[in-house]
């Protein structure tokens, strides 16, 4: 989804990932673990936020990052809405 596309870019430069391959590991990482979601997506638990949608966790604390989806069971679709970071706010899962 383009909002989580875009939490990836900001991410990406972030942690500096194009000039660190220390960084550029941990963030493909952080991709091999949204790709995963394509083999049993229910794996994960629904989020505080809205029961309906479910997080992965990647990282280590205090750096742990929290991947917002959604499935759709009928069409096997699994959607990224979200990608961000475990430290910040509840986010409003109608915007």
């Amino acid at each position: 989804m383009p909002r989580a596309e875009r939490d990836l870019e900001i991410i990406f430069q972030f942690v500096q990932a194009d000039t660190s391959t220390t960084a550029n590991k941990w963030f493909n990482g952080l991709i091999d673990a949204i790709e995963s979601l394509s083999v049993l997506p229910q794996r994960n638990p629904g989020t505080t936020e809205d029961p309906a949608l479910r997080q992965l966790l990647y990282g280590n604390k205090p750096h742990i990052y929290r991947i917002i989806y959604s499935i759709d069971l009928s069409r096997k679709i699994v959607d990224i809405l979200h990608v961000r970071h475990g430290a910040r706010d509840s986010f409003d899962s109608t915007s």
